[in-house]
C-alpha cells in the first residue's frame, strides 16, 4: 500500500535538488493539494488549467515548475508571468524570489504600470530569467522592443478569469503571439466559466485539467446569513460591524457606487472605511490597500475584481453586502477569510429578490444556510471602534536612500518605541510608510517631525485616508522643507492630478499614470503610437 504521506512531500517530486533544499529551509514540507495535483502533471511537460481557491498555495505551484525548468547559465527571459494588477505581480515576484533562493543568479524582473518605464527598461537590457507583468506594460516593453520572448519556455497566465474580466484578452492575445509556439502555458483561475474556457482555447495546447475543491470547512469558517428590507442595507453592515467588532473587515458590493456610498455611510458614523474599485488611480489603491493592509483602516469596501489578488494575511471577517448571482464567487469571497489556520466569519445580507441567489448558494455547499434576526444583534461593549494602527507618511525614501532600518532606528531613538509598537515599514521611490500602534502614534509623529532620521528632517503626516500625500505634504510648512526631502524642482516630485479621484480614498504613494483596476499603463512616449486593443472596462 503506497505511503500517503510519501505522495503529498515535496521530495516525492523529481524537483532540482537546490529546490527541494529550500524548501525544507523555508518549512514547506507538504505539498497542498493543488500542489499535489498540478505539479506532476506540469512537470510532466502538459499544459495545464488549474482551479482553486485562494490561499491554495498555486503561485509556489507554478513557481516551482518554471524555477526547475531555467537553465541559469542562459541570461534570457524563460518564463513569462502574466497578472492582472500591480499588486498581486509584486506578490508572485516576491515568492518567486523566495523560492529561487538556493540557485545562484537567478534574475526576476517585474514589469507593471504605475511605475516608471525607464528603470525598466535599462533592467531588461541587462536581461533576466523571470518577467512577471501585467498585460498593458508587457505590451509596451514588446512594442519599444524592450522585451524579447524568443527563449521563452513557460507562460503562466494568473487569476485568468479577472484579467479576462478586465477587458484584456486582445492583450493576451497579442503577447502570447509573441511567444513561441513550442512552450508550455499554465492557466491559473479562481473559477473557470464557459466564456473563460473558450476564450483562453486558443492560447493552449490539449491542456490537463486540475480542480482543488473550492468548498471551505464549516468548522473553519461560520458564515451566517441575515435577511434586511433592501433600503436598511448600508445600515445592516454598521450593525454587523458594531456587533461583532472584526479589526479587518473585507465588505463586497456589487457594483462602485455601492462601494463609494457604503464607505461614506460607515466613515460619517466614526467607523474607519475605505473603498476599493476600478475607478481608482493606481495611486490611491496604493494607499487604501496599504493603509487596510496595515491595520489603519478597519473596513475595506471594494468590488468582487478589484479585490482580487490582494495578500492580507490575517481578515476578521467578510461582509457580503450584496449576494453575488456567482456561487463560486461567493466561495471566492468567503475564502478571504479563516486562512492559514485562523478562525473565519462570514456575514451575508440578503434583500428578499436575493433570495433565490442565496438558493443557489446553499445548494453549492450542500448543507442548509445559518438564518439569523438582525434586529436580535446589539453593539458590542468596548468603546469606539477604531483600527489598532496608524500609519505614518514620510517625505523621503529610495531617492533619499532611505531604509526600513533607518526609520526603526529613528522611532526607536528619537519616540523611545519597541519593536513591538511598530508594524509594516514600507519604503518607495520618494515615499515611506511605518504603522505605528495607536496608542504612541501622536508621539511617534512628533519625535519625526522634531527630530530627524539618518541626521536629515524630513515632512511627516499621519494618513487619514482624505488627502493625497502630495497634497498634504504640499501644504505643510514651508520651513519644514529640509534637505532631507525632494527639492520642488526634483524631477521625480509627485504632482498633484488635475482630476479628482473617488471620495474618501485620495491618500497616495507615489505618482503613478492613471490606468484602471491596477494595471497602470504608462502613456506612450510624444508621438508614439499607442498599442494594445481597444479601451478595456474595469470593476
Amino acid at each position: 500500500m503506497t505511503d500517503p504521506v510519501t505522495q503529498t512531500a515535496f521530495s516525492a517530486l523529481p524537483l532540482n535538488p537546490a529546490l527541494l533544499s529550500n524548501l525544507e529551509t523555508l518549512g514547506y514540507t507538504e505539498m497542498t493539494p493543488i500542489q499535489a495535483e498540478a505539479l506532476p502533471v506540469i512537470l510532466s511537460g502538459q499544459d495545464l488549467i488549474a482551479q482553486a481557491k485562494t490561499g491554495s498555495g498555486k503561485t509556489a505551484t507554478f513557481g516551482l515548475a518554471l524555477l526547475h525548468a531555467l537553465n541559469p547559465h542562459l541570461f534570457a527571459v524563460q518564463a513569462l508571468v502574466l497578472c492582472p494588477t500591480r499588486e498581486l505581480a509584486d506578490q508572485v515576484a516576491l515568492e518567486l524570489r523566495k523560492l529561487a533562493r538556493a540557485i545562484p543568479n537567478i534574475k526576476i524582473l517585474t514589469l507593471c504600470g504605475g511605475t516608471p518605464i525607464r528603470p525598466q527598461t535599462e533592467s531588461l537590457a541587462h536581461g533576466a530569467h523571470v518577467v512577471v507583468g501585467t498585460p498593458g506594460r508587457l505590451m509596451d516593453h514588446l512594442a519599444r522592443g524592450n522585451l524579447a520572448l524568443e527563449r521563452l519556455r513557460t507562460l503562466v497566465l494568473d487569476e485568468a478569469d479577472r484579467m479576462l474580466d478586465m477587458g484584456f484578452f486582445d492583450d493576451i492575445a497579442q503577447i502570447v503571439a509573441q511567444c513561441p509556439a513550442r512552450r508550455q502555458t499554465l492557466l491559473f483561475s479562481a473559477t473557470y466559466a464557459a466564456d473563460i474556457r473558450r476564450a483562453s482555447a486558443r492560447f493552449l495546447n490539449r491542456p490537463a485539467e486540475v480542480k482543488v475543491e473550492a468548498l471551505h470547512a464549516p468548522t473553519q469558517i461560520t458564515q451566517i446569513f441575515y435577511e434586511i428590507p433592501r433600503e436598511t442595507r448600508e445600515a445592516a453592515v454598521e450593525t454587523l460591524i458594531r456587533h461583532f467588532r472584526p479589526v479587518s473587515t473585507l465588505a463586497f458590493c456589487n457594483t462602485r457606487a455601492q462601494c463609494e456610498n457604503q464607505a461614506a455611510f460607515l466613515r460619517e458614523r466614526g467607523i474607519s472605511a475605505l473603498a476599493l474599485h476600478g475607478d481608482l488611480e493606481q495611486r490611491d489603491r496604493d494607499a487604501v490597500l496599504l493603509q487596510f493592509a496595515n491595520q489603519s483602516c478597519s473596513v475595506l469596501v471594494a468590488t468582487d475584481v478589484a479585490a482580487r489578488g490582494l495578500d492580507i494575511s490575517s481578515l476578521d471577517a467578510v461582509i457580503n453586502v450584496d449576494v453575488t448571482q456567482d456561487t463560486e464567487v461567493h466561495v471566492h469571497r468567503v475564502g478571504r477569510t479563516g486562512r492559514a489556520g485562523e478562525k473565519g466569519l462570514a456575514l451575508n445580507l440578503c434583500a428578499p429578490h436575493e433570495m433565490r441567489w442565496a438558493t443557489l448558494v446553499e445548494k453549492y455547499l450542500g448543507t442548509p444556510l445559518r438564518w439569523d434576526d438582525i434586529n436580535k444583534l446589539s453593539p458590542a461593549p468596548g468603546g469606539p471602534l477604531l483600527p489598532p494602527m496608524v500609519t505614518l507618511s514620510i517625505l523621503g525614501g529610495k531617492k533619499q536612500k532611505l531604509r526600513p532600518g533607518d526609520l526603526m532606528g529613528a522611532l526607536a531613538g528619537e519616540a523611545g518605541l519597541t519593536k513591538e509598537q511598530v508594524g509594516k515599514i514600507t519604503v518607495q521611490e520618494f515615499y515611506s510608510y511605518v504603522a505605528i500602534a495607536r496608542d504612541v502614534a501622536p508621539r511617534a509623529l512628533a519625535a519625526l517631525t522634531n527630530g530627524n532620521i539618518k541626521g536629515r528632517n524630513f515632512r511627516v503626516r499621519i494618513m487619514d485616508g482624505t488627502t493625497r500625500d502630495d497634497e498634504a505634504h504640499a501644504a505643510a510648512p514651508a520651513e519644514r522643507a529640509r534637505p532631507g526631502g525632494p527639492s520642488r524642482s526634483a524631477p521625480g516630485r509627485e504632482a498633484a492630478p488635475s482630476h479628482r479621484a473617488g471620495a474618501g480614498n485620495r491618500a497616495a504613494t507615489s505618482a503613478q499614470p492613471r490606468r484602471g483596476a491596477g494595471d497602470g499603463r504608462a502613456p506612450s512616449r510624444p508621438g508614439a503610437p499607442r498599442t494594445g486593443g481597444p479601451g478595456r472596462r474595469s470593476r
